[in-house]
């Protein structure tokens, strides 16, 4: 092997420094699945404790997605302007203090404004930990590192609906426990570096040497990667199209289009109303909190092992084949599970059938649609405007998430549990309907080759064949 080619293998190699980016990416991503998790069985001890009904539960459980669209909107500013190092020590920083506060709180008033401090963390953590990663790791690993944040998520939805379970934790106890890792992101953020590349956009070019050869082995010529990341720079820089402003013309509208519409349909499809609801619909149905409890436990190890499995197989499916493939079985598996509760057939008898129903649907949302949501906003944009693409993706996946939240029990109450499961059924028909009109098959295609598609008005799906 040439000393060129030494050098350039030295430079992709993951170093001690890129393991820990990539472990403050996964601890942003559990928290992000606990801190909205934990919520679904301490929704049945609060509820007691405080002595409230449901127009309360819906409120506490979406407080935290108010604050993650007002974090992933405003640290999605923060990081373009103070860098990304700096958002995330202060995401750090609030994980803790919401974390502490909510599990303070006197009554459901504070609860909730605290749980809105803990969503900006979340919302923040979503728009900024993948792209720091992104803009850190070797370019032979990235996809796997940035790949961590996702798989995290569902470990914090199943820690979370295991401490649910257990039933011997209080709920104060349960949502404090997540400031112990949220201290420990801020403590490894602090031996980290600044961005090379958003250091580089600044100016800083000396200092966007010294940060990269803090995360590549000692010795290695930084020169090619160096040169890589000022020829994007200047690239961004001298585009016509930048930021939110460039998000309005007309030849970036199709992947805006597609990008929030797919981010909307990741919360209609029902996920999140299993998610965070479950044990409180199987309570209310006559289910025992400890029957309703295990189901949460079910749901969220089948949503961590459907999205590894989903994660393994997409770049060889396909993202467009993989939703249109799973879509109409999530859709029939909630027709299935309305039509038990619209007939009767919910009783103790019927238990094992709703659980694999509930079970089957999310298997095919879990490892379908949902990984769409955050992947496509970090590849359909044009380099620059994908920030504010994304920050727009992840504000509209958020704000649907509110608004869902906030009115599904009363819902269910209004038109009853299974007329709500149909009605949720034709969301995932309309979103199937949606997709096969507007979504491209992305797998395989470079970025550059995307972007180009958009510019030349061809981003139909027909035009990616």
């Amino acid at each position: 092997m040439s000393r060129n080619e030494q050098d350039t293998a030295a430079a992709t190699r993951l170093t001690g420094s890129i393991v820990v980016v990539a472990l403050v990416s996964a601890i942003s991503g559990l928290l992000y699945g606990y801190d909205t998790g934990i919520i679904s069985g301490a929704l049945l001890q609060i509820g007691d404790d405080f002595g409230i009904g449901h127009v309360w539960e819906q409120v506490i459980a979406a407080s935290i997605l108010v604050g993650a669209v007002i974090g992933a909107l405003t640290c999605s500013r923060l990081s373009e302007r103070r860098g990304r190092h700096g958002t995330l020590l202060l995401i750090g920083i609030v994980f803790v203090a919401g974390s502490l506060a909510a599990s303070l709180s006197p009554d459901p008033i504070l609860l909730s404004l605290s749980r809105l401090v803990l969503g900006f963390a979340v919302g923040g953590a979503t728009q900024t930990a993948p792209v720091y990663v992104a803009e850190l790791a070797p370019t032979a690993y990235r996809g796997r590192l940035v790949l961590f944040f996702q798989i995290a998520i569902g470990v914090g939805i199943v820690i979370a609906t295991i401490v649910g379970a257990a039933e011997v934790i209080d709920w104060r106890v349960a949502i404090g426990m997540a400031a112990a890792p949220a201290a420990l992101m801020f403590v490894l953020m602090l031996r980290l570096p600044e961005s090379p590349r958003w250091l580089a956009r600044e100016g800083q070019l000396d200092k966007a040497e010294q940060a990269l050869s803090r995360v590549r082995e000692t010795g290695s010529d930084l020169s090619t990667e160096l040169a890589e990341i000022r020829a994007n720079v200047e690239e961004e820089q001298q585009a016509s199209t930048r930021g939110w402003a460039g998000l309005k013309a007309a030849w970036v509208r199709p992947a805006l289009v597609v990008g929030c519409g797919l981010a909307v349909f990741t919360q209609l499809s029902g996920i999140e109303m299993i998610v965070y609801y479950t044990p409180t619909i199987l309570t209310d149905n006559g289910f025992s909190d400890s029957t309703a409890l295990r189901v949460s436990v079910a749901l969220g190890l089948t949503y961590l092992i459907t999205q590894l499995i989903g994660l393994a197989i997409i770049d060889r499916v396909g993202r467009r084949r993989l939703t249109l493939v799973t879509l109409p079985f999530a859709a029939l598996s909630l027709i299935v599970l309305g039509t038990f509760f619209v007939t009767g057939n919910d009783g103790k008898s019927m238990v094992p059938w709703i659980v694999a129903t509930l079970v089957a649907f999310m298997a095919f949302t879990a490892g379908g649609i949902q990984l769409m949501g955050w992947l496509t906003g970090s590849e359909i944009y044009p380099l620059a405007t994908r920030a504010a693409g994304a920050a727009a993706q992840s504000a509209s996946l958020w704000g649907t998430n509110v608004l869902i939240t906030l009115s599904l029990l009363s819902l269910m109450n209004a038109i009853g549990t299974g007329q709500t499961f149909y009605l949720y059924a034709l969301f995932n028909i309309v979103a199937f309907g949606f997709l096969f009109r507007k979504m491209p098959e992305l797998t395989g295609r470079s970025l550059e080759e995307i972007e180009d598609h958009l510019s030349r008005g061809r981003f139909a799906p027909a035009d990616f064949r």
